[in-house]
């Protein structure tokens, strides 16, 4: 009698539904290192998007959004569980997702945007890349892992050769953007160049003397993801609702800038503190055919072949399946 007993308590027990581990209540997602290409997190943080779609999915969440940006440092605080998502270029991605493959296995639920980066010097100092010497440095978002660092290393393997491909990374120094065209209109100390992006590239070329001596899409080719988001595998397991959320906010942003860019451009100009830009110059480069908003990826596998060839990545994806999560606007993309 006892053993049935037993029996029947623990088909009781098999057939009450486990309690779901509750997903997480508070999202935290650093905003970036800033200007268009982090703009559809800011449309996410003004019009609460993350908030609002939860709760239409009947998730209840809120989100911290940290002034925190560059690839570095955003692929600590995702490492460390100081961030949920984050958002970088694909070069800082894929390294991580290298890196991370045989534990916490960190994919992209999308990009950003697509836009490029130009190389601005002035113009008494350097004329093209090839001719930097001696203690002049370029600044970037960051050393090694950063776009430019990456095209500029493409750029050399295909001008000198595979034995010169990091002919150009003793020249470059870390900086955020906002300080790299403080220190290039200055002329002070040894920064003569900034690999920068919109709208600080703006910025830059109505000082005298200052031109764009190379760009992003000369070197790939072409159109090419900038910015990308992503999370951990485990994350994403343990938060399927919130991470629907998410893919749907992230969305949803980039089709905001498309519907009103003068209202994207508002909220652009508050993320810069709401001053040293004229609304219409925002909106000009919203309308610039190179600056795009889609969660469709572009020339990342480029990127990722090119830094496997060079050793910068063990592994080499065999398609964006390896590098994303599931998502239909991804589909198509390269």
């Amino acid at each position: 009698m006892k053993t049935w007993k037993a029996m029947i308590a623990a088909a009781i027990v098999a057939a009450v539904p486990a309690v779901a581990a509750a997903e997480v209540s508070e999202l935290r997602i650093p905003l970036g290192a800033g200007g268009f290409g982090f703009l559809p997190l800011h449309m996410m943080q003004e019009h609460k998007l993350i908030e609002k779609l939860g709760e239409e999915a009947g998730v209840k969440v809120t989100v911290n959004w940290s002034n925190i940006g560059g690839p570095a440092v955003m692929n600590d605080a995702l490492l460390s569980g100081s961030a949920h998502y984050i958002s970088a270029g694909p070069p800082a991605f894929l390294i991580l997702w290298d890196r991370t493959r045989a534990n916490v296995g960190v994919k992209s639920i999308g990009a950003i945007s697509s836009m490029p980066m130009t190389l601005n010097v002035t113009g008494s100092q350097l004329k093209s890349l090839d001719e930097i010497s001696g203690a002049q440095k370029i600044a970037v978002t960051s050393v090694k892992v950063s776009i430019p660092s990456i095209i500029m290393q493409m750029y050399a393997l295909k001008k000198y050769g595979r034995d010169q491909v990091f002919r150009f990374d003793p020249f470059t120094v870390t900086m955020a953007h906002p300080d790299a065209v403080i220190s290039l209109i200055s002329g002070g100390g040894n920064i003569i160049g900034h690999w920068a992006s919109a709208p600080f590239d703006a910025r830059e070329l109505k000082e005298p003397g200052i031109r764009t001596v190379m760009s992003s899409d000369d070197v790939m080719g072409g159109s090419t993801t900038f910015t990308m988001m992503s999370t951990t595998s485990k994350f994403q397991a343990e938060n399927p609702k919130v991470h629907g959320v998410v893919m749907k906010a992230l969305k949803r942003a980039q089709e905001m800038i498309g519907e009103d860019k003068n209202a994207a451009a508002a909220v652009l100009l508050k993320s810069m503190g709401g001053k040293g830009w004229d609304t219409a110059e925002l909106v000009a480069i919203l309308n610039d055919p190179k600056t795009k908003y889609t969660p469709r990826p572009e020339n990342v596998l480029t990127y990722a072949n090119f830094m496997h060839e060079i050793g910068s990545l063990k592994n080499k994806p065999a398609g964006l399946a390896d590098l994303f999560f599931d998502n239909p606007d991804v589909k198509g993309g390269n």
